[in-house]
């Protein structure tokens, strides 16, 4: 049967998936925010999870146990994906909403001791991170349907690098639209962040449908960064094999869709644009 708590950001509803027998999707205030499969930790549902995914396996030896942030918990979906992909890793999941991390630890408990849930903020628990802990930090912070500003800023970046080791890889989920206004600030915002950190520029790709790069829809992209070369050519693979092709856009390419977007900072930041109604965005 459905599970509807009220949370302390709204409306959270756990619904059962009639076609896989332990599956839940968790919405808040009916936008999309989790599913998972508490049989098979490794299906991952909604696309730009398994595209986050993807870019881990592309950038870390296969099986190499990681430290892991996970900023913005949901359901926990790419905890549970990532202590059974490489068992040993040690994770760290910041989750702001106390009452939905109180649900779903009691509908959808975690198996796994090494994830370690922390119910505060995501700006201020990364503040206090110690400095090259993380191998991975995945930002994936919404509140309903949007990402909070204070989560878009050039210092909230910079923060998220900081708590990184130099080989580490940073993660956001952006969802946006034609003309990316959104879109093409964050990626002017990181380039600033990878700048500033001295890292000679670092790299940047972003993962995302076609269909949403042509501009005919509002949807999500993974925007990856690290301070080393990215895997481009792996990532490519694995994305065009998805049952829903998605493109890496890189180099010139990013460079031509970023345009002349200004980075944004703590005191210009807003929050993502809202999606528009019946679309379908996850986050």
């Amino acid at each position: 049967m459905p599970v509807v708590r009220t949370v302390d950001f709204g409306t959270a509803r756990l619904l059962p998936d009639i076609d896989r027998e332990r599956a839940w999707l968790l919405t808040v205030d009916e936008a999309p925010q989790s599913y998972v499969d508490l049989d098979d930790p490794a299906h991952l549902e909604f696309e730009y999870v398994r595209r986050i995914a993807y870019a881990v396996a592309a950038a870390f030896p296969a099986g190499e146990p990681l430290r892991a942030v996970h900023l913005g918990g949901g359901a926990m979906t790419l905890a549970r994906w990532l202590a059974a992909d490489r068992p040993g890793s040690a994770q760290q999941v910041v989750e702001a909403d106390l009452r939905l991390a109180a649900l779903v630890a009691e509908v959808l408990p975690l198996p796994d001791p090494s994830v370690t849930v922390h119910t505060a903020d995501a700006r201020g628990w990364l503040a206090a991170a110690g400095t090259a802990t993380a191998d991975l930090v995945v930002a994936d912070v919404f509140g309903g349907s949007r990402a909070p500003a204070a989560l878009t800023s050039v210092e909230f970046v910079r923060e998220a690098l900081r708590v990184l080791r130099p080989d580490g890889v940073y993660l956001a989920n952006v969802a946006d639209a034609a003309p990316f206004t959104f879109l093409r600030s964050q990626l002017a915002t990181l380039r600033a962040a990878l700048a500033y950190d001295g890292a000679d520029g670092g790299d940047l790709c972003l993962l995302a449908e076609p269909g949403v790069l042509r501009g005919r829809r509002f949807g999500n992209a993974v925007l990856v960064a690290s301070r080393r070369p990215l895997p481009v050519q792996a990532l490519s693979r694995l994305c065009a094999a998805d049952a829903f092709p998605a493109r890496v856009v890189h180099g010139a390419a990013l460079s031509r869709l970023t345009g002349g977007a200004d980075p944004v900072d703590d005191a210009s930041a807003t929050a993502s644009p809202r999606p528009p109604e019946g679309a379908f965005t996850v986050g």
